[in-house]
């Protein structure tokens, strides 16, 4: 089943880390995730790769231990002029990004600007694939990528409702669903939206101590979340959800930490959006069964 294109965002293109060791993230990265390094810059900085796009992630060297960049795909040249005509008709400034800055990026052209909580955002078109396929050294089946995306992003948000309209009617993301409840003894309010056959590329609630919550990576095969898992453990990742299945995307999957303190998520099985006979629920739990907090059991 495919999803109708979105009149914007067509997928979460790339992601930026500035983080405080760069030796734990490359550890991590390559031996947890399964992520390859396509790339290294002088100043150590990576860029990693997860299918045939050139570049997935870029990790560097900083303070902030947090995203620094979203990375939101368009089609061409045309829907991005559409989409900064809507950006800065709801009075968002918007940059051009230099030929310098597109080219560190392996992309044609991009702008920058910020949602309304602040996060910093580019879209951009014309993302360079590599010349050589990409094999991971632990995930041997692959990941669920390519024109769905790398993933998904769970984002703080500073006022839902805000965020809904500009993530909906400006940047052009259909919803999928949402996740009323209360998760032992917090209260959850989620709404989940796509931009393509993935469920959902993005989804927020309210404010988070980071700029993300946590990014999703979804592996071909079911054995690879348990291995992946097996992975975390042996490596001192902390766990903070155990393995489990959601209702509305029906990911089977463990969350943990990353060396920067925000969540990963690791799963198969994610549900397609076809948008012609989809229709939007409300769910009143997180999980059908699992991804309970660990420290919740110990005494």
């Amino acid at each position: 089943m495919q999803a109708s294109p979105a009149l914007g965002v067509t997928q979460l293109g790339y992601m930026g880390f500035e983080v405080k060791s760069l030796e734990a993230w490359e550890k991590f990265a390559t031996e947890v995730l399964g992520l390859g390094i396509r790339e290294r810059d002088a100043d150590g900085s990576l860029r990693l790769c997860l299918d045939s796009y050139k570049q997935r992630f870029f990790v560097s060297d900083g303070p902030l231990n947090d995203v620094s960049v979203f990375g939101w795909e368009v089609a061409d040249d045309a829907a991005l002029a559409q989409v900064v005509a809507r950006l800065e008709g709801v009075g968002v400034r918007v940059t051009p990004g230099s030929a310098e800055e597109a080219a560190k990026r392996s992309v044609q052209q991009l702008v920058k600007f910020e949602d309304p909580s602040g996060n910093p955002l580019e879209l951009y078109f014309g993302a360079e694939r590599a010349h050589e396929p990409f094999v991971s050294s632990v995930v041997q089946g692959g990941f669920v990528a390519e024109e769905q995306g790398l993933g998904h992003c769970v984002v703080s948000a500073r006022d839902k409702d805000e965020a809904t309209r500009f993530y909906g009617e400006v940047l052009g993301f259909k919803l999928s669903d949402h996740i009323r409840c209360t998760f032992y003894g917090f209260p959850v309010d989620l709404s989940f939206f796509h931009a393509n056959a993935r469920h959902h590329s993005l989804a927020f609630g309210g404010p988070q101590k980071k700029r993300i919550h946590h990014f999703m990576l979804e592996a071909k095969h079911m054995d690879e979340v348990g291995l992946c898992f097996d992975r975390a453990l042996k490596a001192g990742v902390p766990i903070m959800q155990t393995l489990g299945r959601h209702p509305n995307d029906r990911m089977f999957s463990f969350y943990a930490k990353t060396p920067s303190g925000f969540q990963f998520e690791f799963g198969w099985g994610g549900r397609q959006v076809d948008d012609a006979t989809w229709q939007p629920t409300e769910y009143n739990c997180i999980s059908e069964w699992g991804h309970h907090p660990p420290l919740v059991f110990k005494g």
